[in-house]
């Protein structure tokens, strides 16, 4: 029996190619009654192209769809991360001016995963990985031009996870509607890979992204560092689940002013935080701060943090279920500068509802604020026997398409 395959031993060994893409379609005949094309890819994409579900593609290193340039991917396609750390790290990046229209659908979601995962076309999981498979190739990293607040109050920086020897990797901006393009039904899994020191890739980063971007239905599953993070930027998230990350589930930096709505956080055994909220990393603040809603937050058993709230964050967090944690987890006011927000009001936190570990009550939740400040949480949240008590959190039924559905990992 015979299949078409593209011979992929070889992208192992990429190097990055920094001025253009590049396709390898060298087929190795395998089985003749189903035919799959691997496309594998590398370098800067500088002409508008489309990636179909009847192939599945390959990032064989860094693939930066440039400025002016879109790509667009269609529903049930798959693409495969190959390995290789530090600048050989493979990832798919969307850089300023650059557009990802990606429109899965429930059946047909697009699914980014490692070249080691033996799911193959028509699949929405292979057999051979589970979440304990992290940092096996490093993720999606979209880069926008809406405003952010860093060090030195610069407009523009390289993001995290892409080094400064690159010639692509800024963001920020003052475009604060700047589009990015559609990121629907999207399954990421496996990535994370180490570029550096305590530095990896999230599963999606989104740096500097405006406002004009589409971002719902998106999971992330097993990634090795944060699941999602935010650098600055203003682009709104709805729909969102993630599971297994080994760092923080949603973490968000340096002025973010959207929202998230709909959540569902799963940790892992291996996560830190739920929600790690940050503040601005210079002097520009956004008054309104960002805001998530309609959040669920499962614990696993260990001391992961609820929230880790850092940095002088201005954040709203509303309609919050949270469950199977410790009796060592904490919503943890972290410094000085989140205790002033907290007093001034600009730290909020409305109808959280928590399975309190054994032991537990309410007020053993908050640790970090000053003296006093701390009803400003246990007024606003209630303790419930069970999950299924809740009135609040995230509506899980539109997660039914996810992966982590399929492993009843909610």
């Amino acid at each position: 029996m015979k299949t078409f395959y593209y011979l992929i031993v070889s992208i192992l060994f990429l190097n990055f190619a920094a001025s253009c893409g590049n396709d390898n379609d060298s087929p190795l005949i395998i089985d003749e009654e189903v035919p799959v094309t691997v496309v594998t890819k590398a370098g800067i994409i500088k002409v508008n192209e489309t990636w179909t579900a009847d192939k599945i593609y390959i990032l064989g290193g860094k693939v930066v769809v440039d400025e002016g340039i879109t790509l667009t991917i269609e529903a049930g396609t798959i693409i495969k991360g190959a390995e290789g750390q530090g600048s050989l790290a493979s990832a798919l990046i969307i850089d300023q001016g650059g557009k990802l229209v990606a429109e899965g659908t429930a059946a047909k979601p697009i699914i980014f995963t490692s070249v080691l995962d033996n799911i193959q076309i028509g699949q929405k999981a292979g057999t051979n990985l589970t979440i304990a498979d992290n940092g096996l190739w490093g993720g999606l990293i979209v880069l926008g031009k809406a405003p952010i607040s860093v060090s030195g109050d610069v407009a523009t920086k390289q993001i995290e996870g892409i080094p400064a020897t690159d010639t692509f990797g800024q963001y920020g901006g003052n475009v604060a509607n700047d589009n990015s393009g559609i990121f629907k039904y999207i399954s990421i899994r496996h990535g994370g890979i180490t570029i550096g020191a305590d530095n990896e890739i999230n599963g999606l980063t989104l740096g500097g992204v405006g406002s004009g971007t589409v971002i719902d239905y998106i999971e992330v599953v097993a990634n090795q560092d944060d699941a999602i993070e935010w650098f600055g930027g203003s682009v709104n998230v709805t729909n969102v689940l993630t599971w297994a990350q080994g760092d923080d589930g949603l973490d968000c930096d340096e002025a973010w002013s959207g929202s998230v709505k709909n959540a569902l956080v799963i940790l892992g055994a291996d996560s830190d935080s739920a929600l790690e909220l940050d503040g601005p990393a210079g002097s520009a603040v956004t008054e309104a701060g960002y805001t998530f809603e309609n959040v669920t937050l499962k614990g696993a058993g260990t001391s992961s943090k609820y929230a880790d709230l850092r940095d002088g964050l201005i954040a709203n967090m509303k309609n919050v279920l949270a469950y199977g944690f410790s009796v060592d987890s904490k919503v943890k006011v972290n410094g000085a500068d989140s205790q002033t927000e907290l007093t001034n009001g600009r730290i909020t936190f409305t109808n959280w509802q928590v399975v309190l570990p054994v032991g537990v009550t309410v007020a053993d939740l908050i640790t970090g604020a000053k003296a006093g400040d701390e009803v400003k949480f246990i007024n606003n949240a209630t303790a419930i026997a069970t999950p299924s008590a809740a009135t609040t959190g995230a509506t899980t039924s539109v997660f039914s398409w996810t992966y982590a559905a399929s492993k009843s990992a909610y």
